[in-house]
């Protein structure tokens, strides 16, 4: 009996820890702290019915403490049951109408912004069209306009609305980007259109937002918006083949050996793994991993041991297509020289 008595006095320091542990996080991956326009009219919502549901607590709640105090029983009364009020028109009409204004309040601007978020703008002139395709557990950017393919990190030019086209290539996923918009289902089969826009040059990170397997939380990408002139330069350097220096070419041939049939080195390849074209110049290996010779030797080695459930096999020594310690290191220095000049 003492033990339970002894962890009530717990209660008052986990809520303290939980008031404290709210504000930890990353401002690049909140919803709280928008960057573009659809990020702010979301957030307007959520501000819009979250006051809402605030002064209708607070009303009822002072409505309450007022009845207790008004007509609580004083003495000398005799009446044990208060006057009654079943029936009467007055009361009824206002606990009515006062929640239908209430629901027409949140209900117009969340059709409005719901609506105009979801407005396709694939034909735009003015949007840059980009195409994503989420895979297990990896995300597949495509420019059909400007004729480039990518992967893991999405790049767009700040103040342009970017007209997203998602699908998925083998179960139902979710891209969510929080600092800019909300979550948009990726299903396979079909197609799903809606935009973003980033007002400033920084770097967001995305999640997937639907469970799809082993390694949904492991299914991270970043969007990094650059100013319009950096953009274009970054296209131009997609389009660059890049220029491998003779101590990595037997590691280009070990990659056309084991790799080649599944990921394109070229601006507009796509295959059955991510696009590694300026793989160099990512920051992260598999969307999670530091980009460094270490981590990139372990993940070509065992993915399963990172990624649990991903599709790419392992080459390490245990794997089905295992490759000399040699020629690990020469695949890891090719993949290195993939860099955007």
């Amino acid at each position: 009996m003492n033990r339970w008595q002894n962890l009530w006095r717990f209660i008052p320091l986990f809520g303290l820890m939980m008031m404290l542990l709210t504000g930890c996080g990353d401002e690049t991956i909140s919803a709280l702290k928008p960057r573009g326009p659809v990020a702010r009219d979301q957030l307007f919502l959520m501000k819009l019915s979250f006051g809402i549901m605030l002064l209708v607590v607070v009303v009822v709640f002072l409505i309450y403490i007022y009845v207790l105090v008004r007509f609580r029983k004083k003495k000398g009364d005799k009446d044990i049951i208060p006057k009654q009020v079943e029936g009467s028109h007055t009361l009824e009409i206002i606990w009515t109408v006062i929640p239908i204004i209430l629901l027409l309040i949140l209900a117009v601007p969340t059709v409005k912004y719901t609506f105009s978020a979801l407005e396709d703008h694939r034909d735009n002139k003015d949007a840059l069209h980009v195409k994503v395709t989420a895979h297990a557990f990896w995300w597949q950017f495509e420019y059909p306009s400007l004729g480039i393919s990518t992967a893991q990190d999405l790049i767009i030019p700040t103040n342009k609305k970017i007209a997203f086209e998602l699908t998925a290539a083998d179960v139902k996923h979710s891209f969510w980007v929080p600092s800019l918009g909300g979550k948009m289902d990726t299903n396979p089969g079909l197609t799903n259109v809606y935009y973003l826009q980033a007002d400033e040059v920084d770097t967001f990170k995305g999640k997937c937002a639907e469970l799809c397997g082993a390694s949904h939380s492991l299914m991270d990408f970043k969007v990094k918006s650059m100013d319009p002139a950096a953009f274009d330069q970054w296209v131009a350097k997609m389009k660059t083949p890049a220029a491998v220096p003779a101590d990595a070419r037997a590691g280009e041939q070990v990659f056309k050996d084991n790799c080649l049939s599944c990921h394109a080195v070229n601006a507009q390849g796509l295959g059955a793994g991510p696009n590694l074209n300026g793989f160099a110049s990512r920051e992260l290996v598999a969307g999670i991993l530091p980009h460094n010779d270490a981590k990139l030797k372990e993940w070509i080695s065992d993915p399963q041991s990172v990624k649990p459930g991903a599709q790419m096999p392992a080459f390490g020594p245990t794997g089905p297509k295992p490759l000399q310690d040699q020629q690990l290191n020469d695949l890891v220095k090719y993949l290195n020289s993939l860099k955007l000049k």
